[in-house]
Order: C-alpha cells, then structure tokens, then sequence
C-alpha cells in the first residue's frame, strides 16, 4: 500500500531565523515543547530550494548524535519524502560530521544537505539542538538563502509530512518506499559514517609518511580526543584502522547524546582530559575534535597550546609537506577579520594573495569556487581547505602529522621556528556571553560612534610604559570579490600604528542572548620576547579595550566569561 502524504496545518513562529550559515540554533528544550517548531523549519528549508531542483533531486542527512537527533532525523526522512525529494543518503545511525556531509554532497553532486548539530554546544535534554543547510558546493547556506528561509518562515501554514515513513537507519544500504501520488519510489540510502571522506584524505595525504611516524620503534604517541562526539568513529578508522595508531591513543570515541555531560568545545577551557594527559610529558602529539568535527584543537609535548591563528599560519607556510597542494599549487589564503595577521606574513613571503572575510565559512567558499583560495580558517579553532567547502578538524590533524613528520621536529619546535621565522603574533579572544542583547546592542553602537569620530584618529593611550597611537578605525565590511555582494557593520576595528588591533564584534547568538566578542593582537619580531605569556603581552591593549568600551560598568560585570584577565586591574590607562 503506498504511503500516504499529509498536510499538515501550522502557525508559524517569528524566531526561525538562521544565524550565519543557514544554520538555526536554540534550547532543546524549544524544539521539544513547542508544536510543530522543528517541522516548520524544516518545511521553510525545503521550500526554499525551487520546485523545479527539489522534484527527484538527492540530499544528503547527518547529525552529530546529540540528543533528539534521532527523531529530528525521522521527521526530516518523513518530510523530504513529502516534499519531493527523491533520494537521501544518510550516515549509518544518523552519524556523519560536518566534513563528511560536505564532502558526500560534493562526491555525489547533491543538491545540498542537512546537518543536525549545535556545533560546540552542550548536548542532552537540557541542551542545546540546531539545523544546518548546505548547499549544493557542500558549503553553508549563503545569506540570501537564509533569508530566504527566514521570509518563508514568517507566513507557513502547512507543512508536508509522510508520517507512516520508517526507515531502519542502522541498516546499511538502499530501502524503498512507494507514495501516493508519485510516479517514482522515494529512496534512503544508508552509506558508512566514515568510508566516502576517508577515501578523500586518501587522495590528500602521504599516508604511507604518517604511518611510518605513528608506528615502529620511534613511533611518535599521540593523544586523541573525540570529546564524545561525532568523530568517534573517524579517529578510530582513519588514525588507529588505516595510520596504525594504538586502539589506546584514542578516547571518548563513543558518540553520546549528552557528550559525557561535557561541552564538546576543543579548547584549554574543556578538553582538560586531554590537556592533562598531554601534560604527564607521555605524548608527543594531542588534538581535540568538537561535536561536529569541524573544529580542532593541537598540544603538544606538556601540554604547549598552538593558538589557532597560529596553527593556520603554520599550516600555509607548511603546504608543500602536503601532495594535494604539491599537485594542485596554492592560489591564496583566506581569514576572518578577527583572525590574527599571522596568515598575512606567510602570504606575503609566498607571494600569494590573502582575503579578509567576515566570519562565516560560507564567505570562504565562495572564494574556493573560484579558485582563489586554497586555505582558510578562522580563530575559533577551524580551518580547511578547498577539498571540500567547510572547516575540517581531521584535515587539519593530519595536516600537522604530516609536517612533523617531513621536518622531523617536535609540535613546539615547529611553532618556535616560525616565530622566529615571521615573528610571533600575541593574540586573545575573550567573552562576554549571555548579555542581554539591547545593551549588547548599544555598547556597539556608542563605541562606532567614539571610533569613527574624526577626533579619535591619532588619538594615543599610554599605559604602563607602552604608549598607543590610532592609525585607522572602521566598522568592517567586506565586498565579495566574486559576485560584488557587500556585507557590512561586521565588526569594529581598532588598528594602531604598531600594527596592533583592537575588534570589538556582536557574535551571532544561539538564542535570546547575545555575546560580545573582544580581540586583542600584537606583534613581536624579537625572537627574545617570544617567551612571555599572551595576556601580560596583550594586558595594556585590553586595558584600552575596557576604558573604551565602557563594557564592565554598563554590564555590571567584572570581567569575561570564560577568562578573567589578571593583569588589567593593576594597570593605568591615560588618553594622551
């Protein structure tokens, strides 16, 4: 008997609207209680591909495991089929990162896919839950096509669902389903997690070369952790299965619905397991992976951090390690405007171009389908490469493996010589979450209003014994040099005549707060003075940050969120 296909009648809500990324993000609380709010999305995503390429088109559908993963998948198996789609592969038990999702649209010529995460956000019923749309170059939604998700969600009515549709998920292989009123059957194909990607990273790397540093007498150890996320399985296959890594350099490779009750977020604030490990001095090499797989984090030997604007600087001054880009050249680099300039100086050195995007990976692929960018990243740990249109964390763990083990040389040695090489870039992010989003609002607004006054040009701050002076001051905005689309008030930015920045920027918020981001870099070509730690380095460019900003008396807070900053209370801030 054929299935059959219902309409079913809705309201819409007002709040559908996706961050960057065509990406909807909140409580997982919302997408449980509230009727229809998981449907009614999922309908304006599906309308918001024309008729004529959703008719019989293929899709491809992954989560990262997290609570309500499962039935959110159901729900978007029943309402694909509903909706016209013809095909959908899907990863066994629902499971595939980020990067494999970009990596099969592209391989099979989808129409685009549908990610259900929340990236680096708390899992469980108490959590966080969100959707994901990418497109058919296997990167996030463009915003035109957010908004346009965003517009149909304003006015739904109805939404088509095939609710008597049950596909066995853990069953590798193609099921068919015949529908009323459709000529053709609906098809699931269930594909392994882990094998399309996989065979990709074969076509990149020297698997033979990393191999023969993670095996043998001299086997270099190193610690990997799947922080109870979607990469789990992909550690296992890829670093112990085909690199021949012990079973035990791997952990929590288990995909939990609640991630341990840990934040899956690879950074020295909760991949402590990792971070103390890696400090008993045993391992030579650690990394972490967040919830998704798109974000990564690498220690080395004690436990030395390599900040994320540095591991992408290191990482393109170190691409002829690599056979993809021995074969393929680098036509440039790419890095969101709060990333540090670290990328620049290599790029300058190769003599390639570098752009400078707003933050969002999908301003990146517009550039790779182009063929102006080779490289990418971001400073909140992730960075990638034009094999396929996201960040991509083991990407950029192998990446790493094959540097050392072409230069022979420990994760610290490596860092030391590029700053001696280029120079290093002191640089740190810090947090204030959960502001309500009207005084978020307006501390931006007065702060562009102080910088962009003709009067705080060459304005000079002196504090301590470091005197600042203002070179240039703009709310950032970014023409695509592909299509000439303009995206503005991205950010403001400090510039001083040292070279060091100041950027203040509104993050796009998961729900009903809002987070203000502060950045602070500086640069030191002394190789003597690449030893100090970055909050000393960066206190008096912090201290110009809070004088500005006025941020901690109209928050009523008294420092970030996730790192109160030692050094700035002592220090004496004087406008000159």
């Amino acid at each position: 008997i054929p299935i059959p296909v219902l309409t079913v009648q809705t309201a819409p809500y007002q709040d559908q609207k996706p961050a960057g990324g065509g990406g909807l993000r909140r409580p997982t609380g919302l997408f449980e209680s509230q009727r229809n709010y998981l449907p009614n999305f999922v309908q304006s995503l599906l309308s918001s591909i024309d008729l004529r390429d959703r008719q019989g088109c293929t899709m491809v559908v992954g989560s990262d495991g997290r609570y309500f993963s499962r039935t959110a998948t159901e729900i978007v198996v029943q309402m694909a089929a509903a909706n016209g789609i013809g095909r959908l592969v899907i990863g066994q038990n629902g499971i595939l990162s980020t990067p494999a999702v970009s990596c099969i649209i592209r391989k099979i010529k989808a129409a685009g896919g549908i990610i259900l995460t929340a990236s680096h956000s708390p899992g469980g019923p108490g959590g966080e839950f969100g959707v994901k749309f990418n497109v058919s170059n296997g990167g996030p939604a463009p915003d035109a096509v957010s908004d346009k998700i965003y517009q149909i969600s304003k006015t739904l009515e109805e939404y088509a669902i095939c609710p008597d549709l049950i596909v066995d998920l853990s069953r590798l292989g193609r099921q068919e389903f015949d529908l009323e009123n459709k000529f053709k059957p609906f098809r699931v194909e269930i594909v392994d997690s882990v094998d399309i990607y996989l065979n990709l990273l074969r076509t990149i790397f020297d698997f033979n070369m990393i191999r023969s540093l993670l095996t043998g007498p001299n086997q270099l150890k190193i610690r990997i952790d799947a922080m109870s996320g979607v990469m789990g399985p992909y550690v296992r296959r890829v670093l112990c299965d085909e690199l021949g890594a012990p079973a035990n350099s791997a952990i929590n490779c288990i995909p939990l619905e609640d991630f341990g009750g840990q934040l899956p977020d690879p950074n020295l604030t909760y991949a402590t397991t990792l971070l103390e490990a890696m400090k008993g001095g045993e391992y030579g090499f650690g990394a972490a992976f967040d919830a998704d797989g798109d974000r990564y984090m690498i220690l080395g030997v004690n436990g030395f951090f390599v900040n994320p604007s540095d591991s992408l600087a290191i990482i393109a001054a170190n691409l002829s390690c690599i056979p993809y880009f021995r074969q393929m050249g680098v036509r440039g680099f790419g890095r969101s405007m709060p990333t540090s300039t670290a990328l620049d100086r290599v790029a300058k050195s190769l003599k390639v171009p570098v752009y400078e995007t707003p933050t969002g990976w999908r301003f990146f692929s517009n550039l790779m389908d182009s063929g102006r960018c080779s490289l990418c990243g971001e400073e909140s740990f992730g960075t990638g490469s034009d094999h396929i249109r996201e960040k991509d964390g083991l990407w950029a763990v192998l990446v790493w493996l094959s540097i050392i083990a072409a230069r022979k040389q420990s994760v610290e040695e490596i860092v030391r010589d590029h700053w001696t090489k280029f120079g290093r870039h002191y640089y740190c992010r810090f947090d204030y979450e959960a502001l309500e989003p009207r005084t978020a609002y307006f501390i931006m607004r007065d702060l562009e209003a102080l910088i962009i006054d003709k009067s705080f040009s060459n304005q000079q701050f002196a504090v301590g014994n470091n005197v600042y002076r203002v070179e240039k001051t703009d709310s950032f905005e970014y023409v695509d040099p592909v299509d000439g689309t303009v995206t503005k008030r991205q950010g403001l930015r400090i510039i001083f005549s040292d070279a060091s920045r100041l950027i203040f920027r509104l993050s796009a918020s998961s729900s009903v707060r809002a987070t203000l981001r502060i950045y602070a870099e500086t640069y030191e070509k002394d190789p003597s003075k690449h030893d100090k730690e970055s909050q000393a380095v960066l206190s008096p460019l912090i201290a110009i940050a809070l004088k500005i900003s006025q941020i901690h008396e109209r928050t009523g807070r008294k420092g970030p969120t996730m790192t109160l900053l030692k050094h700035v209370s002592c220090l004496c801030l004087v406008w000159l």
